[in-house]
């Protein structure tokens, strides 16, 4: 049974840091692309950034980019997403998910295997 779990998220102070983490059970994550998604109370679910199947390059929305950095652990079979330089603005729910012809896009639903999601909220 393919499955994703986030983990990492919690509270953080702005300006500050974290690492959030994709464990895959099931399925290797080389074979997919996994994104990055998030979604705010009141708000649609957006996607921030995603590494390619196979030979790992990345795409990055704009609201991240020189903020976030995605990186996959093949011999883990984990993703992780660095946050730095938190804002109040990226508080919400992250989820992972792996979507398999899928290349440089964050487009929700294009993406086939989604987690739980944990809880970032940034705030002092």
């Amino acid at each position: 049974q393919l499955q994703l779990v986030e983990s990492g998220g919690g509270l953080v102070q702005p300006g500050g840091s974290l690492r959030l983490s994709c464990a895959a059970s099931g399925f290797s994550l080389d074979y997919y692309t996994i994104g990055w998604f998030r979604q705010a109370p009141g708000k649609e679910r957006e996607g921030i950034v995603c590494i390619n199947s196979g030979d790992g390059t990345t795409y990055y929305d704009y609201s991240v980019k020189g903020r976030f950095t995605i990186s996959r652990d093949n011999a883990k079979n984990t993703v992780y997403l660095q946050m730095n330089s938190l804002k109040p603005s990226d508080t919400a729910v992250y989820y992972c998910a792996a979507g398999i012809g899928v290349r440089s896009t964050v487009v929700p639903a294009k993406y086939d295997y989604w987690g739980q999601g944990t809880q970032v909220t940034v705030s002092s």
